[in-house]
């Protein structure tokens, strides 16, 4: 068991986040954090220069860091997008789904019930930022 999983194969980007305002006044950082109640497309113009993009789940229950690594993916951010917090077992196939690629939980991931989950699901019906294909695009075209 362990509290961070990497869903990217280059290195781990060991730059600590700042936060969003912290960002805007720096003209070197290569790392954001985005709270709930930041607003993640005030980082579109900057997406090129980061490498990290770390976005804060305080509670389970908010939601808001799924709509914020769906706009950045969407943009076409490329680099780790990062979710951070009180993140479960549970969330993180819906977090692929929307764009996230590592995992940083305040409690122990396990890894064995991840990998039942996983297997649990193999059609989606809408399109996403992990590119699958939905089942219906695929049976019909």
């Amino acid at each position: 068991m362990t509290n961070m999983l990497r869903y990217r194969d280059d290195p781990v980007h060991e730059e600590p986040a700042v936060t969003l305002d912290s960002f805007f006044g720096q003209s070197n950082a290569t790392a954001v954090r985005i709270e709930p109640g930041d607003d993640a497309r005030a980082l579109l113009p900057y997406l090129d220069r980061l490498a990290l993009i770390e976005i804060s789940f305080p509670k389970y229950r908010d939601g808001r860091g799924y709509s914020s690594a769906r706009v950045l993916r969407e943009a076409g951010y490329t680099g780790e997008l990062r979710a951070s917090g009180d993140v479960l077992v549970d969330q993180i196939l819906p977090m692929r789904r929307c764009g996230f690629d590592s995992f940083v939980a305040d409690s122990e991931i396990d890894e064995e019930v991840l990998a039942k989950l996983d297997g649990l699901f193999a059609d989606v019906y809408q399109r996403a930022a992990d590119g699958r294909s939905p089942i219906w695009a695929r049976r019909h075209g």
